[in-house]
């Protein structure tokens, strides 16, 4: 019989967190997993006490996730070398910015034979292109990744409200195993085959929350709200077309789809810092520093990266709300052209008619005419 796999968490802010509940019940539940879940903490002060030690008694991360009891077979470890040492699964829950720096420590310390699981929504630009997270860890650790995404609140995960998450995984048989690391009674997984499309579509809809928090802060109602999600979606979808063609049009179906496009525009951090920018008139890097506590605001940065690779491509014209996301972050335009920008989307023009026929159909048009 095969040893027990070994799970490590990479990240301790509230997603990690949660997803620490999550996976501690289960490694203890199920044999093949070894009872113990560690979680590698970066180490900061809290109320005088070191964060790791606060997880390791108390159970509770009081900075990130007050208020929730993580199982005790939970163990917080600050020394990230010694957290990964001897892992099977890895997870990395960390903030995109961040991935280069923590996997460079890792290179020779990570099991060959080890996999990852990618719950990090962002991307990355370098001289070639376009580069996906779970590519970047992969490249460095020399080991497959698979990615987790979905409309996953982790406040109302460690809640234990129901939700459902997206696992991208080409590997059948490690699709099987990661999904049953994860889910939960509360915590439904659906596993697909489409890596690319399912991390995007994570990083992707962080840009167009930044969007529907402007509308909301310009107070232009839901109907305003529901036209940023829709002409959103069909910018993700046809980015997504763009740099990885072939991709199944029912991925984005998923949680890590529509799903995870709805939840945040209208709850995540992103579009209450879209909504802040426009009521308060502070950048989003003071914004970052007064609201979130030590987390990461991740919209308006990869809509800089997504801005670059459009930059690179000519291709701003194609995505037009992209580009006004990106440059009202920047303060080369003001919040209000936002709408304008919704009002002469391409969609709107009859003489560019959207080429996704299963989101937008005018074959009704030829039968008005007739």
């Amino acid at each position: 019989m095969s040893d027990p796999l070994k799970v490590t968490i990479i990240g301790s802010g509230n997603w990690g967190s949660a997803v620490a509940k999550i996976l501690g019940i289960n490694v203890r539940r199920h044999h093949k997993f070894d009872s113990t879940l560690r979680i590698y903490v970066y180490e900061e002060m809290v109320d005088g006490k070191k964060l790791s030690e606060i997880i390791n008694t108390t159970h509770i991360n009081t900075k990130y996730l007050p208020g929730v009891v993580l199982p005790d077979n939970v163990v917080a470890i600050p020394d990230i070398r010694e957290a990964v040492k001897g892992a099977d699964i890895l997870l990395f829950v960390i903030p995109h910015q961040f991935v280069k720096n923590i996997c460079a420590q890792l290179v020779g310390c990570v099991k060959s034979s080890a996999v990852g699981l990618s719950l990090i929504k962002g991307v990355d630009i370098n001289e070639d292109g376009l580069i996906l997270i779970s590519s970047i860890i992969e490249d460095t650790l020399k080991i497959p990744v698979s990615v987790l995404m979905g409309a996953n609140l982790a406040k109302e995960v460690a809640e234990e409200k129901f939700c459902e998450t997206t696992i991208g995984c080409k590997d059948k048989k490690l699709g099987h195993i990661l999904k049953e690391l994860c889910q939960a009674p509360y915590f439904r997984v659906t596993v697909v085959e489409e890596v690319e499309a399912v991390e995007l579509c994570g990083a992707l809809k962080n840009v167009i929350a930044v969007a529907a928090g402007l509308s909301d802060g310009l107070e232009q109602g839901d109907n305003t709200k529901a036209a940023v999600i829709r002409l959103g979606l069909m910018e993700m979808i046809k980015f997504i077309e763009i740099f990885y063609p072939g991709c199944s049009t029912e991925t984005f179906l998923e949680s890590c789809g529509i799903a995870d496009l709805v939840t945040t525009c209208y709850g995540g951090r992103n579009r209450r810092l879209g909504e802040a920018f426009v009521r308060t008139g502070k950048n989003f890097v003071q914004l970052e520093k007064e609201l979130l506590n030590g987390q990461k605001l991740q919209g308006p940065t990869t809509a800089a990266e997504v801005y670059q690779m459009m930059e690179k491509r000519k291709m701003h014209e194609k995505f037009p709300l992209f580009t006004a996301i990106h440059r009202i972050c920047v303060l080369e335009m003001k919040p209000e052209e936002l709408i304008h920008c919704l009002m002469h989307h391409p969609e709107h023009m009859d003489e560019e008619p959207h080429e996704h026929a299963f989101l937008h159909s005018k074959s009704m048009q030829g039968n008005l005419n007739a």
